[in-house]
């Protein structure tokens, strides 16, 4: 499965980071294709395209603050393909948010 994530808190450091390194690894454990982008004190990194989210599977939103380009995503949230968390219950509950991901997929 392909995924593209944004991870973003509120002051954009510690959850921002710690939510797209959960995301990695959940990931690589379960042979996912996976690109994060994140939104934090020191800007977006990791920029996603257009192609990026048109050839995601789905998309995961682990934000807690508006983000930016939120609507790159709109057709996939037509297509109910996108999921959004707080970072933290990713950075807690890593793995049912991709049994959650998988089945929106």
């Amino acid at each position: 499965m392909k995924i593209v994530a944004v991870a973003a808190c509120t002051t954009g450091i510690a959850h921002t980071y710690m939510a797209m390194s959960a995301i990695q690894q959940e990931a690589k454990k379960r042979g996912h294709d996976v690109k994060v982008e994140t939104q934090g004190a020191i800007g977006i990194e990791n920029e996603l395209s257009l192609q990026d989210v048109k050839e995601a599977d789905v998309v995961l939103l682990a934000v807690s603050v508006a983000i930016e380009g939120r609507e790159r995503f709109e057709e996939k949230e037509e297509e109910e393909k996108v999921y959004n968390v707080d970072p933290s219950v990713v950075i807690k509950s890593t793995g049912k948010v991709f049994d959650k991901l998988e089945e929106i997929k």
